[in-house]
């Protein structure tokens, strides 16, 4: 029986394609493209199995370089600090996972985080290794998440989402904008902006699309009802600012707070409230909610 093909993404692994360049072994090209990790480093990572070839088989400091060959490699972060909130798991089964995430804690490893994300913490806490979340939602939004547990009904799960067979129901507080009719639906075309990390409205054809509702009242400030069309980057960040409502604490929208520090008791005010589908597998209707309440 032949091996099955390596799946990065299934073990939480980056890949890299060797670059051109005149290397003698595959550590040297590492040293010198990754400069911010030093050779020991390196050397450590491969002692422990942490850097694979394109087979998954871990690789020796003496393999040849190659240009184009497939390495992947497991980030880390050497003293990470803990994030101080925790996880609920609403439901699991063998294809199916969905889970509370709260404010701050990162779906996935990125950046200064890697163990101290909802992904590592559930493969940690079910054990299982294969766990690959179908959609994602931002690390200062809390609310429900959902992964893959099985490999072999994946596919039919992650095709809910481009074809739009999922609905999605968000909440967020902001300020009230007693001058505009609700509801409303929200177009506009969003393209990357500055800094790095934020999106924009730009000229062009929409590509983006959100339905708002009011859903609760109280003085200067009020609940909205978030239904986002389609699922672009702080797709619904963008369009309250747009409306003129940026949603309460957020630290990018509609002005980046300089050197905002995560404040755990005043998160960002949005919510991944409700998720709707019918099952792919068995044909049943699925509705989850969150447990976690935007309070005023």
């Amino acid at each position: 029986m032949s091996a099955l093909p390596f799946n990065a993404a299934e073990h939480q692994a980056s890949t890299l394609y060797l670059p051109p360049g005149s290397w003698t072994t595959v550590l040297d090209c590492l040293c010198e493209h990754f400069k911010a990790i030093s050779r020991e480093q390196w050397l450590d990572r491969i002692a422990r199995g942490r850097v694979l070839d394109a087979a998954g088989a871990a690789i020796n400091v003496q393999l040849p370089y190659r240009e184009g060959l497939r390495i992947h490699y497991f980030r880390e972060v050497p003293n990470e600090t803990p994030i101080p909130v925790s996880e609920t798991i609403l439901y699991a089964d063998e294809h199916l996972v969905v889970a509370d995430k709260p404010h701050f804690l990162p779906v996935t490893p990125a950046g200064e985080y890697v163990e101290q994300t909802l992904l590592r913490r559930l493969i940690r806490r079910l054990d299982n290794p294969h766990l690959v979340p179908l959609h994602r939602i931002d690390r200062h939004t809390a609310g429900l998440v959902l992964f893959s547990a099985n490999p072999g009904s994946r596919a039919a799960y992650q095709a809910l989402f481009p074809t739009r067979q999922i609905e999605k129901r968000y909440e967020a507080i902001a300020r009230a904008l007693p001058d505009l009719s609700f509801p409303l639906v929200h177009k506009s075309r969003l393209v990357e902006g500055e800094p790095f990390f934020r999106m924009r409205e730009g000229a062009g054809t929409s590509n983006t699309e959100t339905a708002v509702e009011v859903a609760e009242k109280k003085g200067e400030l009020w609940r909205y009802g978030l239904y986002p069309v389609t699922g672009k980057k702080h797709q619904l960040r963008v369009h309250m600012a747009a409306l003129g409502a940026g949603i309460c604490n957020d630290p990018f929208y509609p002005q980046v707070l300089k050197d905002a520090e995560d404040d755990y008791a005043n998160p960002l005010k949005l919510l991944a409230q409700g998720l709707r589908f019918i099952d792919p597998v068995d044909g049943r209707e699925r509705r989850f909610e969150s447990e976690i309440v935007l309070h005023w």
